[in-house]
């Protein structure tokens, strides 16, 4: 038999970009949102699910004693396929600050040790742990970047045998501003400091390789580019850390919850994982199916066509804002969020012509934040080029 011959294995293909998803968001034409990065429209399909939840919660005979369980563990295993994680380290979470404040109860540092954040981080990461440096004496420090200079390059420059927590976002809430998690993680391994990840602003929307960056612990809202509703967050932790202490002590987190007449026969054993950090009331009846309709449809999209999709759309804006006269923020950015300088004297103007233009944007620290998804149109561009231009005409050098 002559030998078969087989094709030589090219580069692997881009991820295909998906074509609009509008019709499955209540958005009307006259509307420019790009600001998902605050809060993302409500799926249709999340609508409905959220009605029949609401029905079904009007008549709670209807409610089994299994369905205290089964929903949030299929809302537990989407998230951990999202995530590429083992749904054993996912806990559920009903915010940001409730997760941090988890790594924090259960992590130590020393008088002379160092906490390294962000500058100009977001609000709950730099209260949790100015808390944390508080209360064990070691010093908080707001790692600052220079004009051009990467996130993650600054984070090693600050990394050192002295660190004793690296909390890092990762993507820069501002604007986008890519952070280096994999390099990160691994400079805090040689150094013996834990990582700690607000992802809120990239997972979702941008792979993250978790098995390279191996955090100690990861939180993430679900109402950003999970496109779920508020109070259903997400903690990951990581396997050696999952014997910790949860902030409080609930029912449905020990042994046996499951069987309801015999709750009173009191167990000191958590159910197993990272549950025993599952907030109190995690079930959430009335919004728990919102959340798995979200994650079923980022499943069914593809999170690499997310990212290659929404990356198509912010480098077409880059590319005419830039073309106006106004650069970025941050060039080594994620693929779904840029931030744009705008000049002092223009961001009332700004604020102006984008609201008078229907478009809705936001302002973080000194940047214009635009943060599109996959119901961004052709129209909702040209009319935040078109704002732009007009409200800074005469102000920036072309």
């Amino acid at each position: 038999m002559p030998p078969i011959d087989h094709p030589i294995a090219g580069p692997p293909a881009s991820p295909r970009a998906l074509p609009s998803q509008r019709a499955l968001f209540d958005i009307p034409d006259d509307v420019a949102y790009l600001n998902c990065a605050s809060i993302a429209p409500q799926l249709r399909a999340a609508g409905e699910a959220a009605a029949a939840g609401l029905a079904r919660r009007a008549q709670p005979w209807r409610i089994r004693s299994q369905d205290w369980f089964s929903e949030v563990e299929e809302r537990r295993a989407l998230f951990a396929r999202l995530a590429g994680v083992d749904p054993e380290g996912v806990a559920l979470v009903p915010a940001t600050s409730y997760g941090l404040a988890v790594a924090a109860a259960n992590l130590e540092a020393r008088p002379g040790q160092r906490v390294l954040v962000l500058a100009e981080d977001y609000p709950s990461n730099w209260y949790t742990w100015r808390r944390f440096s508080q209360r064990t004496g070691a010093t908080l420090v707001a790692v600052e970047r220079q004009d051009g200079q990467p996130w993650g390059e600054a984070v090693l420059e600050a990394l050192d045998e002295r660190t004793a927590v690296v909390a890092v976002l990762a993507a820069h809430w501002t604007d986008g501003g890519a952070v280096d998690l994999a390099a990160v993680g691994a400079r805090a391994r040689q150094a013996g400091a834990a990582l700690v990840v607000d992802a809120s602003q990239a997972l979702g929307a941008t792979p993250l390789d978790l098995a390279a960056i191996r955090p100690d612990y990861l939180v993430t809202v679900g109402y950003k580019w999970l496109l779920g509703p508020f109070a259903l967050g997400y903690l990951y932790v990581a396997e050696e850390r999952r014997d910790g202490v949860p902030l409080e002590e609930n029912w449905i987190s020990r042994r046996g919850s499951e069987d309801f007449a015999g709750l009173v026969d009191y167990q000191d054993r958590y159910q197993p994982g990272a549950r025993r950090f599952d907030v109190g009331q995690r079930t959430h009846f009335e919004t728990t199916p919102m959340a798995v309709a979200a994650l079923r449809q980022l499943l069914d999209w593809e999170v690499p066509r997310i990212a290659a999709t929404l990356g198509r759309i912010t480098g077409r804006i880059q590319r005419e804002v830039e073309a106006i006269g106004l650069p970025l923020t941050s060039s080594d950015r994620v693929p779904h969020m840029l931030g744009i300088d705008l000049p002092d004297r223009a961001r009332g103007a700004v604020a102006g012509a984008l609201a008078d233009a229907g478009v809705f944007a936001g302002v973080r620290g000194s940047s214009l934040r635009v943060s599109p998804h996959l119901w961004t149109s052709d129209q909702d561009i040209e009319r935040l080029v078109g704002a732009l231009t007009t409200a800074t005409t005469g102000m920036v050098s072309s």
